[in-house]
């Protein structure tokens, strides 16, 4: 398919500009000449190949919308349109952040109510609405950590615990803020060695990282032992609420005694995901941890909404303003839509998964195929190495039959790893189907490994040099 640029032609226009009906101000005695561009070079087209391009480009991609996405650990769910027709509202999507609070308390009203529900589902004291991602939120929970310790004078406190198959931002979040990070292994259960986190708990321990249900798809059973364990050392427990779709409304975290936890609103509450945002990452927190929260919170006093700047232990300010409030919208929609059935969505989603690992028994190594899983299973392809195919080779081709493919090579800790999360939205036949492709590949891994090492066939771009192209894109034209 050719570039837009490749499309244009001089005098093309799609739009017509009125006549300025106001005193022309010279540009260039107000920016210095070197930050001016003397050419944009912009192509030239009518509105409508400007269309027909764009929408040729959007069936190109693989999305929700067309395809099951079994994105293993980052629920790629559905978005109800519903969400989408409310965050359209033109009262909310032009509304600007430096408005005075008077004149914006049905907005601010609704993120109180999004925050005070993200507090009952998550079993928290308070809940900050501002991080702009999960990794965001990883942050600001470690802010937090850090900021609770060096208050009670723990300077000791240096030490971060994370598993060895926790989300790789979990350590690169606790380095960032100063920490020393110290992994844990995981014992035959999938489950954090309860042996060496004792090992390696002390009082320099300044908090563990954690997800529940694990990246294996594994639920901690000894989380509250954990959490005790930790408390009698002052230490505190993270956990990464990347996995909450499989125990929303079902589980507390707060109740297990986690100290502070991100809620991840595109995996969870079925705001939009991928390219890069929109994306936001509330933080949760224990009593502990209250009084640290970043400032403005959005607060109600009986009268009125207002953002409160009144929080002297204040880890400050993440964002230039306070979030992104039209995911807080999509996620208040979604929330509001299942009620007190919302526990549906993680019952559901755990069925789901166990009926499609259930399908795929004996297809690929499992090496917890004694352990229930819980929204997502990681299964093996290393069976296929002695036919020279591997986790990749079969990812490649499952695009062939029309599947986005699920995660792979993650966790580390299983070798040719296939992370599957089918979520809670993919009914009974989209599960057989997909389950009937991957088998379809194993056999042609056995029958002829080469069709496997060419694919994908049927993609508008072939196989390409994946880490290539993230760290050396070639985004411009010319």
């Amino acid at each position: 398919m050719e570039l837009i640029f490749e499309i244009s032609k001089p005098g093309r226009r799609g739009y017509r500009l009125p006549e300025l009906d106001v005193e022309r101000v010279c540009v260039e005695e107000h920016i210095p000449a070197q930050y001016l561009r003397k050419d944009l070079n912009l192509p030239e087209l009518d509105e409508l190949q400007v269309v027909r391009h764009f929408t040729k480009l959007s069936q190109m991609n693989y999305a929700i919308d067309t395809t099951m996405v079994p994105l293993g650990s980052c629920s790629m769910k559905y978005n109800p349109r519903i969400n989408e027709e409310l965050a359209g509202i033109k009262e909310f999507q032009e509304v600007h952040p430096l408005t005075d609070e008077s004149c914006i308390q049905g907005t601010l009203r609704l993120a109180y109510e999004l925050k005070e529900l993200l507090k009952e589902l998550g079993g928290f004291a308070e809940v900050s609405l501002q991080p702009a991602a999960g990794a965001h939120g990883e942050l600001l929970g470690l802010l937090l950590v850090r900021a609770y310790h060096l208050d009670k004078g723990n300077t000791q406190k240096k030490k971060v615990l994370i598993p060895d198959s926790a989300h790789g931002t979990n350590p690169a979040s606790a380095a960032l803020c100063g920490f020393d990070v110290i992994t844990v292994k995981s014992d035959k259960h999938g489950e954090l060695d309860w042996e060496d986190f004792l090992s390696k708990l002390d009082h320099r321990t300044a908090c563990l990282m954690i997800t529940n249900p694990n990246t294996l798809g594994i639920f901690e059973r000894r989380i509250e032992r954990i959490v005790q364990k930790l408390h009698e050392l002052d230490a505190l427990l993270y956990m990464d609420g990347a996995n909450f779709n499989a125990v929303v409304g079902l589980a507390k975290p707060g109740d297990w005694g986690v100290d502070v936890m991100h809620f991840n609103l595109h995996k969870t509450f079925s705001t939009p995901h991928g390219g890069g945002g929109p994306g936001s990452g509330p933080v949760g927190v224990s009593e502990r941890l209250r009084d640290y929260l970043p400032v403005p919170q959005i607060d109600y006093d009986g009268e009125r909404y207002f953002l409160n700047w009144d929080i002297p232990k204040s880890v400050g300010k993440l964002l230039a303003f306070y979030g992104h409030f039209g995911v807080w919208l999509r996620a208040l929609a979604y929330i509001l839509s299942y009620g007190n059935e919302i526990k549906k969505v993680s019952e559901f989603s755990v069925l789901n998964a166990r009926y499609l690992k259930r399908l795929l028994e004996g297809v690929f190594k499992d090496d917890y195929p004694d352990v229930p899983c819980m929204h997502e299973f990681v299964l093996s392809a290393r069976n296929l190495l002695k036919h020279g195919v591997n986790a990749m080779d079969v990812a490649k081709r499952l695009l062939d039959y029309g599947y986005y493919a699920p995660t792979v090579y993650f966790p580390l800790i299983v070798k040719e790893a296939l992370m599957i999360e089918p979520t809670e939205a993919e009914n009974l036949d989209t599960l057989r189907d997909f389950a009937e492709a991957l088998k379809k590949i194993v056999q042609e891994a056995k029958d002829n490994p080469s069709l496997l090492k060419e694919a994908p066939y049927t993609t508008p771009v072939r196989r390409i040099k994946e880490a290539e192209a993230n760290r050396k894109p070639k985004l411009r034209w010319k």
